[in-house]
């Protein structure tokens, strides 16, 4: 049994930990068994072999979508005016040059930014999966076992969102730059999927790595397939899907289908409590109406929205509907959990004209417990008798938080202000810094010269 003193951490009122009603206590001590915390005293001093954790904490962050290859493209799209179809085909050009090694040492320095940021969990929506030509490489599941080891190395939490890529659009069949995201068929998927399950399950431990599922798009799935995912994905998995990114899918969908993304999925059964529709960000009423009667979760990326310039989503119509948000950082062109929850806030004030759209809490929900239905490993709902130990520490006394008040941290705070980060009961990061791995800004360095 271990233990860790924090100087402050957000603690309900009761003297339990979670991101609900709570309040910020001073002298917190867990007590940590199995990588769970076993207690929460609150109001104490250090006992002799605790940790000392200066700072407040809170439950670690959990990235409910991610691509991490899109690392590659931070600072090299904005040299040109452009829009989303335009920094698409820069990405295509990056995904071409992966290979299982290439990518291994890439996602190991990304999923390390996101450990140092606050970050404890990541769903890897994955979809590189063959080689350039579409062949499987001749190790079954290369690029996939690239990507767990990598986030073992790290030390976060992977939810591996093996992605279904059938076309190249609507009635389009795949590029030939598309063709390493490929499958047969629906049911080749399924197959395929099937294997990497049994694959992860004898060699990753459960709590460190799962597997789940996704769909590009309503324009990378066509109908016929939708069908056969509805009648044969396993029920005990996650399910992701980009949804209404961009109004000409939307366009698209109608004219095809008669219906937007959201209802061709309602006609099929796949909205549903287990599914994540990440963007979501050009919605009808009825399409909101549908994703909150079926409990669904979207998850926004305010900073990589902003980024490509996809527009504001409705977030505060979503979630007053019944839909839980989630965050995440997509493309990485900011990985900090922090500027994900203000910038979530910012986009609802400046699409209403109006403030507090979002409270600091429900923030804070959203960058934690409001990935529960995304991830296939534990999360840090709260810090509470038997949660996992996953936890940030934000230095009170930065230029940046210097006078703000820890619950409001969401309008100040920064990924450089996380002191430490915990992971299952070990510290893995210490002031921007891997405890394994060191400073990811060198990893990443040596990663993207590999690509051009």
């Amino acid at each position: 049994m271990s233990g860790f003193w924090c100087e402050a951490a957000l603690v309900n009122a009761d003297g339990g930990s979670g991101a609900g009603g709570a309040v910020v206590a001073t002298g917190v001590r867990l007590e940590v068994q199995g990588g769970r915390i076993s207690s929460v005293s609150t109001g104490v001093r250090p006992e002799t072999g605790d940790q000392i954790l200066n700072g407040v904490g809170f439950p670690a962050a959990a990235n409910a979508h991610s691509h991490a290859f899109h690392r590659i493209l931070r600072g090299r799209t904005h040299g040109a005016r452009g829009d989303f179809w335009t920094w698409r085909e820069q990405m295509y050009r990056s995904a071409a040059e992966l290979t299982p090694e290439k990518y291994e040492k890439l996602a190991t320095a990304v999923f390390t930014e996101m450990v140092v940021s606050g970050f404890s969990s990541v769903a890897e929506f994955h979809y590189v999966h063959h080689q350039p030509d579409g062949t499987p490489y001749p190790e079954a599941h290369a690029m996939e076992l690239a990507l767990t080891r990598a986030a073992l190395a790290a030390g976060i939490r992977l939810t591996l969102l093996d992605t279904l890529y059938l076309a190249g659009g609507i009635g389009a069949p795949l590029s030939p730059e598309q063709a390493r995201f490929g499958d047969a068929d629906a049911q080749a998927w399924l197959d395929r999927l099937a294997s990497l399950r049994a694959k992860v399950a004898q060699g990753f431990p459960p709590e460190m790595v799962g597997v789940g599922a996704a769909l590009h798009s309503v324009r990378g799935v066509p109908e016929e397939a939708l069908k056969t995912v509805a009648r044969h994905l396993p029920a005990d998995i996650p399910l992701h899907i980009h949804l209404s990114e961009q109004t000409a899918e939307n366009e698209a969908c109608l004219q095809a289908y008669g219906v937007t993304p959201a209802g061709l999925l309602a006609r099929h059964g796949l909205l549903s409590a287990r599914l994540s529709a990440v963007h979501a960000t050009h919605l009808t009423p009825e399409d909101i109406r549908l994703l909150g009667n079926a409990g669904s979760t979207v998850v926004m990326c305010p900073s990589t929205e902003a980024d490509l310039a996809d527009g504001i989503g409705p977030a505060r119509a979503l979630s007053d509907a019944g839909v839980t948000i989630a965050l995440g950082t997509d493309q990485h062109a900011v990985i900090d959990p922090w500027v994900e929850m203000r910038t979530l806030e910012h986009g609802e004030r400046l699409g209403s004209g109006q403030r507090g759209r979002f409270s600091p809490q429900e923030l804070l929900q959203a960058a934690t417990i409001g990935a529960t239905a995304s991830l296939a490993t534990p999360f840090a709902t709260a810090l509470e008798e038997g949660a996992v130990c996953d936890l940030m520490v934000v230095d009170p006394g930065s230029v940046r938080t210097a006078g703000s008040r820890p619950e409001q941290f969401a309008f100040s705070a920064t990924a450089s202000d996380v002191t430490a980060v915990v992971i299952a009961g070990e510290l893995v990061a210490s002031h921007g810094v891997h405890v394994r791995l060191g400073a990811p800004g060198r990893l990443l360095t040596e990663a993207l010269k590999e690509f051009s």
